[in-house]
């Protein structure tokens, strides 16, 4: 597998876990405030419903953590690979980076 493709994979899965990650936050914070509306609700249903609720929330707490710690331990690896490709191949990393500024130099120069 190139570094390319690589990154490109990376990438993918990267962003695909980070909106994972960022709509299990937004469902905790919704929940969270539902617990709260419903706080002076009283009844036995409403009980078992607050205590599935808040089961659940410290359930998608710890999974939104240890997501956070895979993202974080891919990223160190990310650059840890990076850093060794261009420590054995600098002149691609240079070519890589001014093929880089090139593109994106056009792209601005054209707005």
């Amino acid at each position: 597998m190139s570094m390319a493709e690589s990154a490109t994979g990376y990438r993918a899965d990267s962003i695909t876990r980070e909106k994972l990650v960022q709509d299990l936050k937004t469902v905790v914070s919704d929940a969270e405030e539902l617990l709260k509306a419903t706080a002076q609700q009283t009844g036995e249903k409403i009980a078992v419903v607050r205590a599935k609720a808040e089961e659940s929330l410290k359930a998608a707490k710890a999974r939104i953590a240890e997501e956070g710690e895979a993202v974080l331990a891919r990223a160190k690896v990310a650059a840890k690979r990076t850093d060794e490709f261009v420590k054995e191949n600098p002149w691609q990393a240079v070519g890589i980076g001014a093929l880089a500024g090139l593109v994106i130099g056009i792209l601005i120069s054209r707005r």
